[in-house]
């Protein structure tokens, strides 16, 4: 909001000293006149425009910040979900456990997929089930060695 009152105080200040320019008697194609209507008009006038801009473009940021934010939270809301589930989940699981919807619930799950953390798998009911490999065997851990050992 600190950008759009600078913007408008730049924009004011350029209007006012146009209108001084223009009532003025002085001659506006002497070198020193165009520097001055330069300093004093044009330059607070593109201020104004780049704070505007400015402000415009944050807002988009943080639509997005909190887009992915919210995608994040939901992500890891999943995760633990799943580890209780023994590794696998259902999308109606996830939207009851974290009251979203359905659609949210498989969009979730379909981003976790495509990156390769979930597989699908489908029940003789045709039930979609989300498999989560690396939670199923997180109790192999212990045994893990190193990638070059024997």
């Amino acid at each position: 909001m600190t950008r759009l009152f600078a913007a408008a105080g730049l924009a004011a200040m350029a209007l006012f000293m146009t209108i001084g320019f223009l009532a003025g008697d002085q001659d506006l194609t002497a070198p020193a006149t165009l520097a001055a209507v330069l300093m004093v008009v044009v330059l607070p006038a593109i201020g104004s425009a780049v704070l505007v801009r400015s402000h415009l473009a944050s807002g988009r940021n943080d639509n997005e910040r909190t887009t992915r934010m919210r995608h994040q939270t939901i992500e890891s809301e999943l995760l633990k979900l799943a580890a209780e589930k023994g590794g696998r989940l259902t999308a109606v699981e996830l939207a009851m456990h974290l009251a979203i919807t359905p659609e949210s619930a498989t969009e979730a799950l379909d981003r976790l997929a495509l990156r390769g953390q979930a597989e699908y798998e489908v029940t003789d009911a045709g039930v979609i089930v989300y498999s989560f490999h690396d939670i199923i065997h997180l109790g192999g851990k212990h045994s893990a060695k190193g990638v070059l050992d024997d």
